[in-house]
């Protein structure tokens, strides 16, 4: 079955549900049972790790068709859902971590779950060691024998840094180390992690599953051989996601297909136009053949998102506030994945530990919407004509 055709029929149940094509939104806290058999039956079930309705914050039929789908689409066993991206990234970290364990973190990874590890891991005793993202087998160089986790992320989400996560992988196996991947950028549809050797794959669903930058929701897939211990730690400290916007992701992820073709293609010909610009140092992005990861990029993945960066020539911090504060259709605001193009600035030699950024050529990020190309060049050349007049 093609993905295009998994995304419409993954985790529904009509069947089950008088014929309805959307599984009903379950809104549930307390779930009466009929007899004291039944209480202890369903008890013994869910020990067994089947899906059955026990307590609304260990899950109804809303929330399984959600982790259900996704699941499948990443190629791993099953999933659990989360509050927000962060929640995913910190519930998995949490649930595989321990006092006294070494914790691998590429350099270029989402900025909250730095702090995360910085601040939170770190009172917990767990120490946390920043690498290249480009390091690829290397990393064998700094697994310790209390290393019990390499988290990737790939690409980058400001820096774009391509992560050879199989040759990670199978390094960090011989250690008996667990590989855990932010898929978010290319979502399931783009990336498939378990196929490279990732053990856990995590999403921030926020971004492209919901597509429409109105839920916050997270998703953490494993492998059937790490599954008990992630949904033991989801369940002990709570984690779960309101029905509401579980649904609403559910509603997302049936037309991610359609939505991320047109990003991939919106954003491809947004970044080859940057790249004749004269204001323009570089432009970040993996599809791109002169990106240094691209080979990595071709071989892995199966298409691009509509997020990248482009550094500047050499400019002023207030050159590059005109070039951004007066534009009309790339709204300044983090996040990404909806339909609307997005424009931050970023420092990455403010955070990196493990690699050194020159911020001479400031950066920019940008996630490319569904909106016409024409009109959001127009946009970008209209804020290029501002910035070279502010030099």
């Amino acid at each position: 079955m093609k993905d295009e055709t998994r995304l419409v029929v993954a985790g529904r149940s009509p069947e089950t549900n008088f014929g309805i094509v959307n599984v009903p939104v379950y809104h549930a806290s307390t779930i009466l049972y009929s007899s004291l058999a039944e209480l202890e039956q369903r008890h013994k079930e869910r020990a067994d790790g089947k899906q059955v309705v026990s307590y609304g914050r260990i899950g109804t039929p809303t929330t399984w068709s959600l982790e259900n789908a996704v699941a499948e689409l990443e190629g791993g066993y099953r999933c659990q859902v989360f509050p927000s991206g962060l929640a995913a990234c910190a519930g998995a970290l949490q649930a595989f971590l321990k006092t006294g364990d070494h914790l691998l973190v590429t350099d270029s990874v989402y900025g909250p779950t730095r702090a995360f590890c910085d601040n939170v891991l770190k009172r917990f005793g767990v120490e946390t060691t920043y690498y290249d993202p480009t390091i690829g087998a290397g990393i064998s160089e700094l697994i310790r024998p209390n290393t019990a986790v390499v988290l990737t992320e790939s690409p980058g989400s400001q820096t774009f840094e391509v992560q050879d996560i199989p040759a990670i992988a199978e390094v960090a196996h011989k250690g008996g180390v667990i590989v855990m991947m932010d898929n978010t950028w290319a979502s399931p549809l783009f990336y498939k992690p378990f196929t490279h050797g990732v053990d856990v794959s995590i999403q921030a669903g926020t971004k492209y599953i919901v597509g429409h930058s109105d839920v916050m929701m997270g998703t953490v897939t494993t492998t059937e051989e790490h599954w008990q211990t992630l949904q033991s730690g989801a369940n002990m400290t709570g984690q779960t996601a309101g029905p509401d916007d579980v649904y609403l992701a559910q509603r997302g992820l049936r037309t991610l297909s359609v939505r991320l073709k047109q990003h991939m293609e919106n954003g491809l010909l947004v970044a080859d136009w940057l790249k004749s610009r004269p204001e323009v140092h570089s432009v970040l992005h993996p599809a791109l053949p002169d990106h240094p990861g691209h080979d990595l990029w071709k071989r892995d993945f199966l298409g691009a998102s509509g997020l990248f960066s482009f550094r500047l020539n050499a400019v002023s911090k207030a050159a590059v506030a005109e070039f951004m504060d007066h534009l009309e259709l790339f709204g300044m605001g983090y996040s990404w994945g909806g339909y609307e193009s997005l424009v931050i600035y970023a420092d990455p030699s403010s955070y990196r530990t493990a690699t050194k950024w020159d911020n001479t050529n400031p950066l920019i990020r940008l996630h490319i919407g569904l909106e016409s190309t024409d009109d959001l060049i127009e946009d970008l050349s209209a804020g290029f004509n501002r910035l070279n007049l502010a030099k």
